[in-house]
Order: structure tokens, then sequence, then C-alpha cells
């Protein structure tokens, strides 16, 4: 029994060296990341759907609410849409909610207020879709959904099933992170197992 035991133990701490291995020195997360994403279409639009993202605790933009922020504002610089949908509650109090710190980092970076609309209750993809749709839908003109390259599968079909008509515009967040340096690609393929788990939940739930 304890030789089995052994065996086993052994064989495990193997499968999990190799996995490190994989992570750490193939393109896996950079594979898996573009797989999520989908192809960019390279449309231009009105409206810019935008998934905030965390706000850490300090009112600090997370990474991948800034990766998203940043994005937006090029793409509204570029001239691909006039007006910016945020959505996104979520932060701690006493900081405000996450649409509202990215809408402030936009107007800090040049964009109007006036070319900004924010939506502060949603605490999830799923929320950030449903209480997006009646305020997208008072925005006349093409809907690009920007977000994040490992959560555009999951957000553009929550987006969809809400009945908001978008094209999707991801942003490189864990594509340049595995390009960047071979120590962020651990992290990055934690992400995506936690990604690719809620894809199975809200599959599950039919959100999707």
């Amino acid at each position: 029994m304890a030789s089995a035991l052994v065996r086993r133990a052994r064989a495990l701490l193997a499968a999990l060296g190799l996995l490190v291995i994989v992570v750490h020195a193939t393109p896996l997360t950079y594979w898996w990341a573009a797989l999520l994403a989908g192809p960019d279409p390279g449309l231009s639009g009105e409206v810019l759907l935008v998934p905030t993202g965390a706000v850490h605790p300090d009112g600090v933009i997370g990474l991948g609410a800034y990766w998203r922020a940043v994005y937006a504002r090029n793409v509204w610089r570029s001239g691909r849409a006039s007006k910016i949908l945020l959505s996104g509650g979520g932060a701690e109090k006493p900081h405000a909610a996450e649409a509202v710190v990215v809408r402030d980092f936009l107007i800090g970076s040049g964009i109007p207020e006036s070319a900004i609309v924010v939506e502060t209750e949603s605490m999830s993809t799923r929320e950030n879709a449903l209480l997006s749709a009646p305020l997208a839908a008072r925005l006349p003109g093409r809907k690009l959904l920007l977000t994040s390259d490992y959560h555009m599968y999951r957000a553009l079909a929550t987006y969809r099933a809400a009945g908001i008509v978008c094209e999707p515009l991801p942003v490189p967040d864990i594509k340049k992170r595995s390009l960047i340096s071979w120590r962020n690609r651990g992290q990055a393929f934690l992400d995506l197992c936690i990604e690719t788990a809620k894809i199975a939940y809200y599959a599950g739930r039919g959100w999707i």
C-alpha cells in the first residue's frame, strides 16, 4: 500500500512538473487567450462598450481594468468611437464604483465627460450586460465591445444574449503578459483556468 501511494505521489509530482514546464516554456497561455479573444474584425463604431474590471480597495485601477481603460482611450482618440459606455460597480467603499474610477482616468486622459456614460450597479459580466442594455439602446450607432482577450468570449456571448448587438474589440491582456516575460505565464494560466470555468458556469446557467 505504501509503495503504491509513493508511486502515485511521484506520478502526481511529475505531472505537475511537466505542467509547469509547458506553461512557462511554451506559448500555451498566448494561444489559449487568442482562442478566447477570437478575431478582431477591425470595425469602427459610434459606441464603445467597456465592462471595466476590478479596482483595488484603495481606489487604484487594477491591471485588467487599466488595459481596458488605456485601449478605450486609444480607440476614442483614433476616431473609432464617439461615445464610451462604462459598466461596473464593485469597488469597495469609500471608493467610487469601478466605472467611475475608469471614467475619471479617461477624463484625465483628455476624453470629455460628455462622451462617457457610466453604469455603476453591476457586479458581474452578466450584470454588466443586463444593466448596460437599456443605456446602449438609447445610444445610436454600431456598438463595439472592448474587453480583455481572455474575457471576450464570455462577455460577447453574454452581451448578445442580453439583446445588445455588438462586435468584438479584444484587448491584448494575457497575450501581452505572455510575451513580456515567461514569469507572467503562471498567473496568466490561472486566470485562463478561472475564466474557462466561468464560461462553463455561464453556459450551464443558460446565460450565453
